[in-house]
């Protein structure tokens, strides 16, 4: 098949979209990727990327194509709705132009978000009436309301026609999550379209290599967060957490990665001498964490108590489940419930820091093999239901019903 990839984000920036796209062309496909230049997440245009360099590749047998953004920066509001809308615009004339030299078989939109990357793909429906596969990992607009605080309604139901005229226009709307579906079919009649298509991880995770060079780390049980330190991570419960257990040196909290909160976290480590249990070692590429995970004992992962997060399930359940370690969960809905049912570590309610410092204590104290299980556990589950190529078979029998 002749395949059109839209996406604001794609390689070298690090996104699903990358691992969908070089799949697809192993597979004998043709894939052409419409994005932006890339920008994410320090808000800077890469290295070796300009409005004039690297507008045009081609990486591993897929055709890429940048359409003109305004970097997204620091990401303030104002700065991100000019970041998101740019794109759209510049790509959606990008599309009308790519449409009249070639024609595809299939459009996929990939949105983590923003929404409105779909429209590039809605300009290729109008020339050749393409059918669309829309790929929702963020809920819209109720990730500008909870996520984002946006309360006027002018503002939401602005986006709420725009999200019904996209479902309206999808040929198959796909979810990362279960509980998309509620919001999904309160906005129209939608059910039928809907099709269950869930994140996966990085190879690098699943099967990388373990010699990548990570800084020493502390003696002791080590309960490692790795990826984006922000608001949504609720890091004000995991930090008291490690309060309540700041007498047990023995608890190591290894904190990868870095964000909005890490400047909170570094001055709480501070303010409450935590020095000796808690440690941040910043940001590293995809290909050390398979070497992070290895010298884990246990991996957080944590979502505040909001409604739209208790939809969603984090992409770092799946990568934690891939590396045979057992996790360690602070969150509500289907996340909790996966780790529940693949019997892979421990779930304690969103906002919880009682209860996690209580159930990092209790894992503490469980013996090595009983951890292990859990890990391997976890890894079976993975690999029944979140295996990459699994997940790309699936995607090409949904297509093909078209």
């Amino acid at each position: 098949m002749k395949i059109l990839i839209v996406t604001q984000y794609f390689y070298p920036e690090n996104f699903k979209s990358n691992d969908m796209a070089f799949e697809l062309k192993k597979r004998g496909h043709e894939v052409t990727v419409l994005t932006g230049i890339p920008n994410y997440p320090e808000g800077k245009i890469y290295e070796g990327y300009s409005f004039s360099k690297n507008r045009n590749q081609v990486i591993e047998g897929v055709e890429i194509i940048r359409a003109l953004l305004l970097p997204r920066g620091k990401g303030g509001g104002v700065r991100l709705f000019l970041n998101y809308f740019s794109w759209a615009f510049f790509a959606s004339l990008k599309a009308r132009t790519l449409s009249v030299r070639k024609k595809f078989d299939a459009v996929i939109v990939h949105e983590p978000s923003p929404i409105t990357q779909f429209y590039p793909a809605l300009a290729v429906k109008k020339i050749h009436k393409t059918p669309i596969y829309f790929w929702v990992m963020d809920l819209w607009p109720e990730s500008l309301e909870i996520a984002g605080g946006v309360k006027n309604k002018f503002v939401l139901n602005f986006f709420t026609k725009m999200v019904q005229k996209f479902y309206k226009e999808s040929e198959k709307i796909l979810i990362t999550s279960k509980g998309f579906r509620k919001s999904i079919v309160e906005k129209g009649d939608f059910d039928h379209k809907i099709e269950y298509f869930p994140n996966w991880a990085e190879d690098t995770i699943s099967s990388g290599d373990l010699n990548f060079p990570v800084p020493e780390l502390p003696e002791g049980f080590k309960v490692m967060f790795a990826g984006n330190i922000g608001e949504a991570q609720d890091m004000e419960s995991i930090m008291e957490a490690a309060l309540k257990l700041k007498s047990n040196k023995d608890i190591q909290f290894i904190l990868v990665g870095d964000g909005r909160k890490m400047s909170y976290v570094q001055n709480f480590i501070k303010e409450n001498n935590l020095e000796d249990t808690v440690y941040t070692v910043g940001r590293f590429p995809v290909e050390a964490m398979a070497s992070f995970f290895n010298v884990a004992d246990i991996l957080l992962v944590s979502l505040k108590d909001d409604p739209i997060f208790n939809l969603t399930v984090p992409a770092k359940v799946q990568a934690y489940m891939s590396s045979g370690k057992p996790i360690m969960a602070m969150l509500n809905g289907e996340g909790a419930e996966n780790i529940k049912e693949a019997k892979c570590g421990f779930a304690v309610p969103a906002g919880n820091s009682e209860k996690l410092a209580q159930e990092i204590e209790n894992a503490f104290f469980k013996s090595m093999e009983e951890l292990e299980t859990m890990g391997m556990n976890g890894k079976k589950f993975y690999e029944k239901h979140y295996k990459m190529e699994e997940c790309i078979s699936n995607l090409e029998k949904i297509i093909a019903q078209k």
